[in-house]
C-alpha cells in the first residue's frame, strides 16, 4: 500500500467519529517534498488536554509476508513555537497494527485502545517546524520506517494515535521484503519472502538450469531480512558436452566441431586435428577415416595414422648372428611414440613354410618396443 498513489480520498476511519468532536484527524489535500498533490491526514488540538485521536487504514492483505515494514512521512509542529501552549503538547505519535482474517472492522471495532491493537512504536520527529517555517513555506518532512512481525492472519490494519500533537501524516507506504528470482551458481532460485524477524534467514533450494547438475551437496541460498541473497551452499555445473554462457545463466550444447568431455565450468574445446563431431553437445571427437586414437591417448590429442615403413634397412650377417640397422620412417603418422618390433622366422627349403624362431634366439637391446634404430640378433643357425 502506498497512500501517495491514491487518486481519490483515502477514506480511512477516524476516531472520535466526525461530528461528535472537533478533535478527529482530518483528511485534506497536501503536498509532498516535491510539491506533488497528495492526500494527507492532519490533526492539531494542542490546547485541549487528554487527546486520544486515532486514524485507521483500510484492510491490507498480507500476501504471504511474515514481516511488515511501514514507511511514514510526516511533519510535526514544534510545541515551543506555539504561544501559550499547555504542557500536554506532544511532538510524537503512536503506530499500531491489528491482524484479521477478513475485512471486518467497523467504526467501533476493534476498540480504539492498546489490546486489541498491538503497539509497534512511538514515532518521534527528527526535526519539527515553527511559525517561522510556515511563513517562509519551508517544509520539514520526517521519514521513519518501522517493522513488525511475525504476522500470520490474512491481513491487517494500521492505526496512528495522536495524544496531543500538531502534525500532518503526509504519506504511508506499507511493504515487505523479498529476495528476487535469480540465476546464480548454475541454479535458478525463485522469488522468496524474507522471514518473520529482521535477523531471519530463509533457506531456498535451487534448481539446476537445463543441462547442469549439482556438484557434491544440494544447492541452496538464504534470504535475509533485507531481501538479499546470501550464504550460498553448493553449486550446479554444466554437464559434459555443454558450456556456460551468458554469465553462467545458460548451459549451451557444444557447437559442431567442439567438445567437452567432463562436467565443469570449462568452455568447449575445438576438435583436435583429424577428428570431428557427429552432432552438437559432443563429449568427444571421433577420428576421421584412416586416422586413429589409442586407448591411452587423451581426448584432446590429434588423431594419428599408421607411420610409413622404416627406411634404408641394412643387415650384416655371419654364421649365427645378424645386425639390423635402419633410419626412421619418412612419415611418423603424426605420432611421437613410434617404436619398432622385430619379427624373426625360420624358413626351410621346400614347401613347409616358415615358423617362429626358437626361444634361444637373443635380441639386443630387445625384440619388441624398440626406440633405437638398430638391433643385434644372436644364436641363429643355418638351415640347409
Amino acid at each position: 500500500m502506498d497512500s501517495t498513489t491514491a487518486t481519490a480520498e483515502l477514506g480511512w476511519t477516524v476516531y472520535p467519529v466526525s461530528g461528535s468532536s472537533d478533535n478527529s484527524w482530518e483528511e485534506v489535500s497536501g503536498y509532498d517534498e516535491n510539491m506533488n498533490t497528495i492526500r494527507t491526514y492532519q490533526v492539531c488540538n494542542v490546547f485541549d488536554t487528554n487527546q486520544n485521536n486515532w486514524v485507521r487504514t483500510k484492510y491490507i492483505r498480507r500476501r504471504g509476508a511474515q514481516r511488515i515494514h511501514v514507511e511514514m512521512k510526516f511533519s510535526v509542529r514544534d510545541c515551543s513555537s506555539i504561544p501559550n501552549v499547555p504542557g500536554s503538547c506532544k511532538e510524537t505519535f503512536n503506530l499500531y497494527y491489528y491482524e484479521s482474517d477478513a475485512d471486518t472492522a467497523t467504526r467501533t471495532s476493534p476498540a480504539w485502545m492498546e489490546n486489541p491493537w498491538i503497539k509497534v512504536d512511538t514515532i518521534a520527529a527528527d526535526e519539527s517546524f515553527s511559525q517561522v517555517d510556515l511563513g517562509g513555506r519551508v517544509m520539514k518532512i520526517n521519514t521513519e520506517v518501522r517493522s513488525f512481525g511475525p504476522v500470520s492472519r490474512s491481513g491487517f490494519y494500521l492505526a496512528f494515535q495522536d495524544y496531543g500533537g500538531c502534525m500532518s501524516l503526509i504519506a504511508v507506504r506499507v511493504f515487505y521484503r523479498k529476495c528476487p528470482r535469480i540465476i546464480t551458481n548454475g541454479a535458478l532460485f525463485q522469488e522468496t519472502l524474507s522471514g518473520a524477524e529482521s535477523t531471519s534467514l530463509v533457506a531456498a533450494r535451487g534448481v539446476c538450469i537445463p543441462n547442469a547438475e549439482e556438484v557434491d551437496v544440494p544447492i541452496k541460498l538464504y534470504c535475509n531480512g533485507d531481501g538479499e541473497w546470501m550464504v550460498p551452499i553448493g553449486r550446479c555445473m554444466c554437464k559434459a558436452g555443454n558450456e556456460a554462457v551468458d554469465n553462467g545463466t545458460v548451459c549451451r550444447a557444444c557447437p559442431s566441431g567442439f567438445f567437452k568431455p567432463t562436467q565443469g565450468d570449462e568452455p568447449c574445446m575445438q576438435c583436435p586435428i583429424n577428428s570431428r563431431t557427429t552432432s552438437e553437445g559432443a563429449i568427444n571427437c571421433v577420428c576421421r577415416s584412416g586416422y586413429y586414437r589409442t586407448d591411452s591417448d587423451p581426448l584432446q590429442m590429434p588423431c594419428t595414422t599408421v607411420p610409413s615403413a622404416p627406411q634404408n634397412v641394412i643387415s650384416s650377417v655371419n654364421e649365427t648372428s645378424l645386425m639390423l640397422e635402419w633410419t626412421p620412417p619418412r612419415d611418423s603418422g603424426g605420432r611421437e611414440d613410434v617404436v619398432f618390433n622385430i619379427i624373426c622366422k625360420s624358413c626351410g627349403g621346400g614347401r613347409g613354410g616358415c615358423t617362429r624362431c626358437g626361444d634361444n634366439v637373443q635380441f639386443v637391446p630387445r625384440q619388441l618396443g624398440l626406440t633405437e634404430s638398430r638391433v643385434y640378433i644372436s644364436d641363429l643357425y643355418l638351415v640347409n
